[in-house]
C-alpha cells in the first residue's frame, strides 16, 4: 500500500486503531438461547412433566459425554496420524516430490510425509529442523524452516527456501532432485496461537522471515471464528523478492477491514508506490496499532540487522532478549508486547 498523501496517512492511522468489524455469532446465540428459554417455559407449563424433564436431562448428559468422547477420540486419531511427534522421536527422512521455481533465488520444495494420510503435526506457531551432512563437513548443518503448506494438508509439506551464497543448508536443498531425501525433526514450538488471542497483531518481516508470519496469518483467516486484525510490514530488496504476495493480495481484497500489507523495498522499481529503503520509525508509527491499545502483539522475523534495529536481538530460543533502545521501544512498546521468531 502507498503512503503518500495526508488523506491516505489518516486513513491508514484509522485502520491501525479502529476495532475489527468482523461478523459475530452473538445475535445468533442470543436468539437460540431465547428460543430454548421459551421452549422450556412451554414445557414446564404443561402439567406434571418432572419425570420427563429428568429423563431428557439424563439423555442430554449422556449425549454430551458421547460427544466429548468422540471429540477426544478424533483428537487422538489426529495425533496418531501426525508425522512429527516431537519428544524423543528424532529425525525422520522425507523424500522430495517436486520443485517449483518462485524467483531468481527461491524455490518451493514439496516433501512427502511417510504416509499419505498423515498430517505434519505442527501446531501454530511451530517450525521443523532440517539436517544435512556433506562428505567434507565436520558437523552436520541444522537449520529451522516453517512450512508454507496448511497444517491439515495430508501426505506432504511445502518449504519455501531462499538460496544464500554461503548457506550450506539452502544450497544443499536447492541442489536436491526429486526422489532424494532430507532429514527432518519437529515440531519446534514457537508462539502458541489460539483464536482471538489478541485483538490486533502486527507482523514485521524481512525476506524469508515471512514464513512463520504466514503460518499465523493462515491460521487466523482459515478459522471463521477468529476475528483477529492483522497488519503486515514486509521488507525486501526488490519487488521480485516479495514472497507470497499473491496470497497476501488475496487476503487484503477478501478482508479489507482486517488485513493490510505494507511493502518496503531497498531497490524499488520506477513508479513504486510502497515504502523505500528500510523499515522506518515513521512508517511503523503510522501503520502499527498503538502501544496503548488493549491486547495487541508485534511479531518480528528477519535478518539480524532487522532484529537489532526494530526489536533488539533475540538472545536464544528460550530468551527473547530486551528491546535495547530499538525502534519499537522508542515508539513505546513494552517487551511483553513483542515476540521475536
Amino acid at each position: 500500500m502507498a503512503l503518500h498523501s495526508e488523506g491516505s496517512l489518516q486513513q491508514t492511522r484509522r485502520y491501525a486503531t479502529e476495532p475489527s468489524s468482523g461478523g459475530s455469532n452473538t445475535l445468533l446465540y442470543a436468539g437460540a438461547a431465547a428460543l430454548l428459554a421459551g421452549g422450556g417455559y412451554y414445557y414446564y407449563s404443561q402439567g406434571d412433566n418432572a419425570a420427563k424433564v429428568k429423563g431428557a436431562a439424563k439423555d442430554a448428559e449422556a449425549k454430551a459425554k458421547d460427544a466429548v468422547a468422540a471429540g477426544k477420540a478424533k483428537l487422538e486419531g489426529i495425533s496418531a496420524k501426525s508425522a512429527f511427534k516431537g519428544g524423543d522421536q528424532g529425525f525422520i527422512s522425507l523424500k522430495l516430490e517436486s520443485v517449483e521455481d518462485v524467483n531468481h533465488n527461491t524455490k518451493k520444495f514439496r516433501f512427502a510425509l511417510p504416509e499419505n494420510d498423515q498430517v505434519s503435526g505442527l501446531a501454530i506457531a511451530s517450525a521443523i529442523l532440517t539436517k544435512f551432512k556433506g562428505p567434507d563437513m565436520d558437523k552436520p548443518a541444522i537449520r529451522p524452516y516453517t512450512p508454507v503448506s496448511d497444517e491439515d494438508e495430508k501426505g506432504f509439506l511445502d518449504l519455501l527456501v531462499k538460496k544464500y551464497p554461503n548457506g550450506p543448508m539452502s544450497t544443499h536443498i536447492h541442489d536436491m532432485q526429486p526422489g532424494q531425501s532430507l532429514d527432518f525433526k519437529g515440531p519446534i514450538p514457537k508462539y502458541p496461537w489460539t483464536p482471538n488471542k489478541h485483538i490486533h497483531i502486527a507482523l514485521i518481516a524481512g525476506g524469508t522471515g515471512i514464513t512463520p508470519m504466514y503460518q499465523v496469518v493462515r491460521a487466523i483467516f482459515n478459522n471463521p471464528d477468529d476475528k483477529t486484525k492483522v497488519t503486515l510490514v514486509f521488507a525486501n530488496v526488490t519487488e521480485e523478492d516479495i514472497l507470497l504476495k499473491k496470497e497476501f493480495d488475496h487476503l487484503e481484497n477478501t478482508y479489507p477491514q482486517r488485513f493490510r500489507a505494507f511493502y518496503v523495498l531497498d531497490n524499488p522499481p520506477k513508479g513504486w508506490k510502497g515504502g523505500k529503503g528500510f523499515v522506518s520509525k515513521e512508517l511503523l508509527k503510522t501503520v502499527l496499532p498503538e502501544p496503548k491499545e488493549e491486547n495487541i502483539k508485534v511479531f518480528v522475523c528477519g535478518p539480524p540487522g532487522m532484529y537489532k534495529a526494530i526489536s533488539g536481538v533475540k538472545k536464544s530460543p528460550s530468551d527473547q532478549g530486551e528491546l535495547d533502545g530499538s525502534v519499537l521501544e522508542q515508539l513505546g512498546y513494552s517487551k511483553d508486547q513483542v515476540y521475536k521468531f
